[in-house]
């Protein structure tokens, strides 16, 4: 049997949410083809093979004397993990790496990074791909060449340069969101309704990143569409995100406290056709491999109207991922292994 490294947790804001997914992918995958491995990564970054039970990484208890300190190794050749097991460095040995990470340190290209350093097949998306996914502006550049609209926006590297680039802004109206250029799970972001407020926003923004972008609200509503595959493409239903007020935050992505998510999205067949074919283009636009959430809006003008993708979506079995697939006929446990099968071509 093949070995499946299943990489969790991360030195990220959403440290919480990868221990949810990475549980769910551990117990979806088929144990008469794979064997699972454990590498969870602290909030600090520490980093340590696990061989404990699988429900104490969704509980957050895993950090136990089933721990040890292990890194995986550069050298190219057979994949394995460095392990330091009570003084004595071991090896052990094993065929993909599968990121189950959200946000930064993960799922921005750096641990695929060092998997493609290393000749490791990797589930999901390149570093290419997974660095393009976290940052807002180089995706939006790439796929507005393509022909497919995206917002208006300014992107400010300093606050400096934001009283600079005051009529650029104004420009836009409102109201704006302003984002961390690269974030997840919408950390830092802002929905500015009053120019009052814009600046306070912006120094939020840059609490989480090094760059800003402020960008002009899209009459209309957001849709979503789960991609896999690596040449052929496999392209899930679309959803809608139904919000009677505000933006799909962080709390509101994990409670629905006032939202809902409507899975087929309330279009007409030919719309999510149209809206499946765009979320397949992006996908490829990209260069994205193994799965993928692309997020689109569409106005009410019926036009699309891309917004960023998700290279590690959030990804338990009642995600907005794997319901999307489920509106084809793949179950939750037929995309964790098809994911798997992707990595090895």
């Amino acid at each position: 049997m093949k070995r499946v490294l299943v990489v969790f947790g991360g030195c990220s804001t959403e440290y919480e949410v990868s221990l949810q997914s990475a549980t769910a992918v551990m117990q979806a995958i088929d144990r008469s083809q794979y064997e699972v491995l454990h590498l969870g990564i602290t909030r600090d970054g520490r980093t340590f093979y696990y061989e404990g039970a699988e429900e104490k990484i969704a509980e957050d208890t895993w950090q136990s004397e089933a721990c040890f300190p292990a890194t995986i190794s550069m050298s190219r050749g057979t994949p394995l993990l460095w392990v330091d097991k009570n003084g004595t460095l071991s090896q052990i040995p094993f065929d993909i790496a599968f990121p189950v990470l959200h946000g930064k340190n993960g799922e921005d290209g750096t641990l695929q990074g060092l998997c493609e350093l290393a000749g490791i097949p990797v589930a999901g998306c390149g570093m290419e791909s997974s660095a393009l996914g976290m940052d807002k502006v180089l995706a939006h550049t790439l796929v507005e060449l393509a022909g497919i609209r995206v917002p208006k926006s300014v992107c400010l590297n300093t606050m400096r340069e934001y009283e600079e680039s005051r009529s650029r802004i104004e420009a836009l109206g409102l109201p704006v969101f302003v984002k961390p250029v690269r974030a997840g799970s919408s950390f830092g972001i802002s929905r500015v309704t009053v120019a009052d407020d814009m600046e306070r926003a912006v120094k939020e923004a840059f609490e989480h990143d090094a760059q800003v972008v402020i960008e002009e609200a899209i009459d209309g509503f957001e849709v979503g569409c789960a991609v896999m595959g690596n040449d052929e493409l496999t392209i899930g239903r679309a959803d809608e995100i139904e919000i009677p007020s505000g933006f799909f935050d962080y709390e509101e992505k994990y409670t629905l406290k006032s939202s809902a998510i409507h899975m087929p999205a309330r279009v007409s067949k030919e719309e999510e056709d149209r809206i499946r074919e765009t979320a397949g283009k992006i996908y490829q636009v990209l260069g994205c491999k193994g799965f993928t959430r692309v997020d689109m809006f569409f106005t009410s003008k019926r036009e699309i109207v891309f917004n960023e993708i998700n290279t590690i979506p959030g990804f338990t079995s009642h995600s907005r991922y794997p319901n999307m697939m489920k509106g084809i006929g793949l179950d939750f446990k037929q995309v964790v292994n098809e994911i798997i099968r992707l990595a090895q071509q």
